[in-house]
């Protein structure tokens, strides 16, 4: 026994030896291009983004993993935040709220976008959220984040924790409302520099983009609207959308369809936007980051959203398939060890892709050449890929190209040990 036991250990000796000799290739998940399609259109700002809000399909790219300050577009996370609270009846949309000295310090401040708050007065969730969504109010953002997490800290660890959830990293985040740190006096983050603003990239911004229209779809009818009065008590306020291509404002264009989301500014930031559009029966989803900011009236972040719009809708056109359509060239896919030696498949989901127009073929295929029985109608058994040329269709969360599920749709068993032996014996 005590042989065994000491040969044993040797022998583990030996392989712990040979995996620290021996090099192991371990292949780096793929991460997605800085730039893609950078060079077919000139996106005057420091970064940029276009993708489907729904597959997440990148449509263009500038220096999209760049980490940059994302001012008022931090309010983003705080409404998803506030919904999700009401979601979880944890709040309400007329659960009042009384701004603390800080926040009414900062609501006061007339270098900062707000909605006059007063001491003592309440406000219900429904007012701060429209206040935060339309006049990008800064004191209103702070009050939903006390209202949801009891503190502005408490909120900002929320927010980190939501963000590392879908990926985000998130230790550049301090404020509930995109304000500099130093800006929001006591109820700045603790142990970080006084200058410190929220930042992510634009990849980051849109991803942020695609799960608040994808959860709670309902903020759209908010962000559309393009003003609005801020009730307090028998006081009218008046609120203007900083989303200027919203219809009924100067920079509006019927063609682009905008109906959401935030711009964001400072002057670490310059002029930030991300927008959202339908299109063709798909929604887009754009960001801009670090657009000039020359002067109050500037519209260069609306400028760079419709040129980046108007590249999106000229060079890509929506295909979409239908729930259990058989697309042409694979119709089935073979089964090992399955009564049907093959079995029918389709599109698992409604689903669009949008396709590059004059440029290289556009090809469809399949991951798995073979799946295993036994398979059920309606199972999930494969993927589709898509790809232009060589280059593959990529998504913000499929960097190594993007799939769209197929299903079987019919059902096949599997053979007997007797059957499976006499196909391996003899192929048939």
């Amino acid at each position: 026994m005590y042989l065994k036991k000491k040969a044993k250990a040797i022998f583990l000796i030996l392989i712990s030896l040979l995996l620290i000799v021996v090099p192991v290739d371990v292949k780096a998940a793929p991460e997605l291009p800085a730039n893609y399609n950078k060079n077919e259109v000139n996106i005057d700002a420091k970064a940029a983004i276009a993708i489907d809000s729904k597959t997440g399909q990148l449509l263009y790219g500038k220096n999209i993993n760049k980490q940059l300050p994302i001012a008022s577009m931090t309010k983003l996370v705080t409404v998803y935040l506030t919904l999700k609270a009401i979601d979880q009846n944890k709040i309400n949309w007329d659960t009042k709220v009384t701004p603390t000295q800080q926040i009414f310090a900062v609501a006061s401040n007339r270098e900062y976008s707000n909605v006059p708050l007063r001491m003592k007065h309440t406000y219900t969730i429904r007012q701060l959220y429209q206040a935060t969504l339309i006049e990008s109010a800064n004191g209103a953002a702070m009050m939903l984040a006390q209202a949801v997490s009891g503190s502005q800290v408490a909120f900002v660890k929320q927010m980190k924790k939501q963000l590392n959830k879908w990926g985000i990293k998130s230790d550049q985040i301090y404020t509930t409302c995109g304000l500099p740190n130093k800006s929001v006096g006591n109820d700045g983050y603790p142990d970080a520099d006084k200058n410190a603003e929220n930042m992510l990239s634009a990849k980051e911004m849109a991803i942020i983009g695609q799960h608040l229209i994808q959860d709670f779809p309902e903020v759209l009818k908010t962000t559309n609207i393009a003003k609005m009065n801020f009730i307090d008590q028998k006081m009218a306020i008046p609120m203007s959308n900083f989303n200027w291509m919203l219809k009924g404002m100067p920079q509006y264009r019927k063609r682009f369809k905008i109906d959401g989301l935030k711009t964001g500014t400072t002057d670490a930031a310059g002029a930030c936007f991300i927008a959202t559009a339908r299109h063709q029966g798909g929604r887009i989803i754009t960001v801009i980051m670090g657009a000039k900011h020359l002067t109050n009236t500037d519209p260069a972040r609306f400028i760079q959203t419709g040129k980046l719009l108007d590249y999106v809708y000229q060079n890509y056109q929506p295909l979409v398939f239908q729930r259990n359509e058989v697309i042409i060239g694979h119709t089935n896919v073979e089964v090992h060890n399955g009564e049907a030696r093959q079995i029918n498949i389709g599109m698992k989901n409604k689903s669009l892709i949008w396709v590059p127009q004059n440029g290289p073929k556009f090809k469809v295929g399949l991951k798995a050449k073979v799946v295993e029985a036994p398979i059920k109608e309606g199972q999930r058994i494969n993927y589709y890929f898509f790809k232009a040329g060589k280059n593959k269709i990529i998504s913000l969360q499929q960097p190594n190209g993007l799939l769209l599920p197929a299903q079987a749709l019919q059902s096949t068993n599997k053979v007997n040990f007797l059957i499976r032996f006499w196909r391996w014996l003899f192929g048939g």
